[in-house]
């Protein structure tokens, strides 16, 4: 298995060499050359098997480069029983008739990051040791919550490797900035900005590229990689887990073998249903990949529309991991289903770059629009979801898991298309527990710290505190460091003492 990328495919690069690297050196991204292909015996040979087995008969096809003692120590160790609350890693549960949720949410950080970015570590340290030649890899981070903490926690005094994370200073919950503010490790550093998200990711691509940031990274043995979702090593472990759905509730006796179902997933980056869709190319039985937005719906007009334009307002919004309005991932569907036209790609990003904006052809938005459907959700409609599940269902959710259900209850309403679904939980409801207490008590909430939010939600919903969670009370924050937008690259070196 060989990866090219999405703006030059005479590039070919092995696994560990992309993993390693990050981004191609123009700004593209990684894709497989190929994308293979289970057949229903191959699923159906996965049923019995447990989420580590699974893992490895998915990621063996893509990492052709590690050997099986390779693999067996990157995944062995990514999903060690006492690194997971649960003993199924992404536990689906049904809710009611065909809606069935998939918990992501039960690593050490309690979001669906942990899912890949346990893993990250480890394919890492193996690709490093391919292909790096010694150097310490210094990995780069841009956060709009979720994947900052998980990186931060995944590579925490990992060998060789500095990680680096940016979040936007009031982009993110008290919870999520307390993950990561308070983190432990020698060779971690963490840093607010002022801005948001895409002015956060778009600072660490330009930083990515720059030649002579990269220079003086030689000079010291350093370079760059990203635990951003840009980089194909942690997208292809979420790929693991709509296998390893499929198969728990054809386990369940939810559907049987071959039955299509539908996915939803609530999407920022555009990773997580990019994953999915991966999925569906190697054979998983997927009829639709519904893509569910919150106010910063850019993805949904695109998907309806065929046009991308990021000239919009920006929201600041109860479910942040998704306050995003350049969605990176997007850049990876449009290279595949275009034909693979590079230069189509290479053009449209040049676009999106310099005008905030581009059209794709009617043919392509055509194709893309058989597979993928889209809708958005209001602040309160959200909040309306989350008291909805737990007064009827018992069930806790977190504000982005609400942002899918409602997508995927009016996609229902609309198509009346209620094949049995997947709908991605993305977090535990505690790390935004202001709002998903707002919303099971119907506005009425007592002036509460963040810590006797989370116990009030408890004592009212029942639902269990995640220990990652109870135990940040006595945690002490390390890290208050806060630049520009314009100043990160300044700031990388400092953080790195360069």
């Amino acid at each position: 298995m060989f990866y090219t990328s999405t703006r030059d495919k005479s590039i070919k690069v092995t696994a560990s060499q992309a993993i390693a690297q990050g981004i191609s050196s123009e700004g593209g991204l990684f894709v497989p050359c190929e994308i293979p292909f289970f057949s229903q015996d191959k699923i159906s040979s996965m049923i019995p098997m447990s989420y580590i087995q699974r893992a490895k008969t998915v990621l063996r096809e893509f990492l052709t480069d590690f050997s099986d003692e390779e693999l067996d120590y990157c995944v062995e160790g990514a999903y060690a029983a006492e690194k997971f609350s649960s003993s199924e890693i992404a536990p689906t549960v049904n809710i009611s008739g065909n809606k069935n949720i998939l918990e992501l949410w039960h690593g050490p950080t309690c979001a669906f990051k942990d899912m890949a970015l346990q893993l990250l570590p480890y394919l890492m340290t193996v690709s490093a040791k391919k292909t790096a030649g010694g150097k310490t890899i210094v990995i780069l981070v841009a956060t709009s919550g979720d994947t900052g903490k998980a990186a931060l926690e995944g590579f925490k005094d990992v060998d060789n490797t500095k990680i680096l994370v940016f979040y936007p200073v009031d982009g993110v919950s008290p919870m999520q900035k307390l993950q990561m503010t308070t983190q432990q490790g020698s060779n971690v550093s963490v840093c607010a900005i002022n801005g948001n998200f895409d002015d956060a990711q778009n600072a660490v691509k330009s930083i990515f590229t720059d030649e002579q940031i990269k220079k003086e990274l030689e000079k010291k043995n350093m370079m760059f990689s990203s635990a951003n979702s840009i980089n194909w090593g942690r997208l292809v472990p979420q790929i693991v887990y709509y296998f390893s759905s499929y198969c728990d509730m054809v386990k369940a006796g939810r559907i049987k073998n071959g039955d299509k179902i539908n996915v939803v997933v609530p999407t920022g980056n555009f990773g997580n249903i990019l994953a999915a869709y991966y999925a569906r190319c190697m054979g998983l039985p997927v009829k639709k990949l519904v893509c569910a937005s919150n106010a910063n719906n850019v993805l949904t007009d695109f998907l309806k529309t065929g046009t991308y334009d990021k000239n919009r307002a920006f929201y600041t919004t109860t479910s942040p991991s998704m306050d995003i309005l350049i969605s990176s991932n997007l850049e990876r569907l449009l290279y595949h289903m275009s034909g693979e036209k590079d230069t189509v790609v290479s053009q449209l990003m040049g676009k999106l770059s310099s005008e905030g904006r581009y059209t794709v052809s009617d043919d392509l938005i055509f194709e893309i629009q058989q597979l993928f459907d889209a809708g958005f959700a209001s602040e309160s409609s959200v909040d309306d979801t989350i008291k909805e599940l737990f007064d009827d269902y018992g069930y806790l959710c977190d504000t982005h898991t609400a942002v899918a259900v409602k997508v995927y209850d009016e996609y229902v309403k609309s198509t009346g298309d209620d094949i049995p679904t997947v709908i991605d939980s993305t977090a535990s409801p505690y790390k935004f527990s202001s709002s998903v207490l707002h919303a099971v008590l119907d506005g009425k909430v007592p002036e509460l710290d963040e810590f006797d939010m989370v116990d009030e939600l408890n004592r009212i919903t029942g639902a269990d505190i995640p220990s990652p969670i109870s135990s940040l009370r006595d945690k002490s924050v390390r890290f208050s460091n806060v630049c520009n937008k314009n100043d990160m690259a300044q700031m990388v070196f400092k953080l790195l003492d360069l």
